[in-house]
């Protein structure tokens, strides 16, 4: 071989390693970083509360993850997991029921909302993003309106001058405080739930027809449809199980903060971009995918909570997530795809 195509060789081999590994690397760096500068970053007790914090996050990543296969992005689920914490509050303090009643209806209006969107989208023939870019801002308005723009609360007066006959249920509130043994660590329920469902994701994307036929659809939906595959069916089933995540991630949310709070998941369509769009560089698959978007919410939990162990002000937090979202984009965009190099004949 000519030294000119070892030389090649040798840059694609590393290429192809950087792009592979890049991200497992830097996320296993900035952990044992952190861990031999902060001796309580070596607690476990501390990397499950920080896999806890990540857990909301990763579950609207992936559910941010299934209209991204398809070709999509569904901007409605920051909202949608904001009117799960209102349904969930409404439930229980308004109309004093139980958890499970909360979890059904929780449950319900994400399934509303997806099909809202499905229709929007697959019948009514609306952009994707415009679609669901008005669905953000009807339950924005939405969500406030029987609440006269208040948080929920135990003991709240209601609009008609009474006071609010019930409470977050001990129940309902065990879905973020409950711990499960296991080993020499307690894992917190959110933790569980959030592996559960990325499993469940991985298996259903990865290992089944159906997952298959959405990234058939992501990839050329005209040739999906030529193939006989029902593109608006499966374009549907994705926001539907966006909206449902979404719901699901808010569900855990208002059980951690005890309140219906109105500005609840006003941020969190942001943090699911930005996970789900590093999962796509994560072993250089180069396309949306469960367990890279569980990694890049893991990733930004540690580099978040490293940088507040170490006295970093919050604000500074929104220039490193931004720092990783920008290199997970050069992984994904710049390296993967660098063409091999125009050599001029001799």
């Amino acid at each position: 071989m000519a030294p000119l195509d070892e030389e090649l060789t040798l840059e694609m081999r590393v290429r192809d390693f950087v792009v592979k590994y890049g991200f497992i690397i830097i996320t296993v760096g900035l952990l044992a970083y952190f861990m031999l500068t902060l001796p309580s970053f070596r607690n476990p007790a501390s990397i499950m509360s920080m896999l806890k914090f990540a857990s909301v996050t990763a579950i609207l990543g992936l559910g941010l993850t299934f209209s991204m296969v398809v070709g999509g992005m569904d901007l409605s689920i920051g909202s949608t997991a904001g009117l799960a914490v209102q349904l969930a509050a409404m439930t229980m303090v308004f109309y004093n029921q139980v958890g499970g009643m909360a979890i059904a209806a929780v449950l319900a209006g994400g399934l509303v909302v997806g099909l809202a969107n499905a229709l929007l989208i697959v019948v009514l023939k609306v952009p994707d993003m415009l679609a669901t870019l008005g669905m953000m801002f009807v339950i924005q308005g939405a969500k406030l309106i029987p609440v006269n723009g208040q948080s929920i609360s135990a003991g709240m007066v209601m609009s008609d001058g009474t006071q609010a006959p019930g409470r977050f249920t001990p129940d309902f509130l065990a879905i973020d405080r409950t711990r499960v043994p296991l080993g020499f660590v307690d894992v917190p329920l959110p933790v569980i739930i959030m592996l559960v469902l990325a499993f469940a994701s991985w298996f259903f994307l990865a290992r089944t027809k159906w997952g298959r036929m959405m990234y058939a659809i992501g990839s050329n939906p005209d040739a999906a449809r030529i193939a006989g595959i029902r593109v608006g069916f499966y374009k549907g089933l994705a926001y539907v199980l966006s909206a449902v995540f979404a719901s699901i991630g808010g569900m855990i949310l208002v059980s951690r903060i005890g309140q219906g709070d109105v500005s609840a998941g006003a941020s969190s369509l942001l943090e699911a971009v930005a996970v789900a769009l590093v999962g796509t560089s994560v072993l250089g698959i180069g396309k949306p995918n469960a367990w890279g978007t569980v990694l890049g919410a893991v990733l930004i939990a540690i580099l978040v909570t490293g940088l507040t162990m170490n006295g970093f002000p919050y604000y500074f937090q929104d220039t490193a997530k931004g720092s990783v979202l920008i290199l997970a984009l050069i992984f994904s965009y710049t390296i993967s795809r660098k063409k091999t190099r125009f050599v001029p004949a001799v």
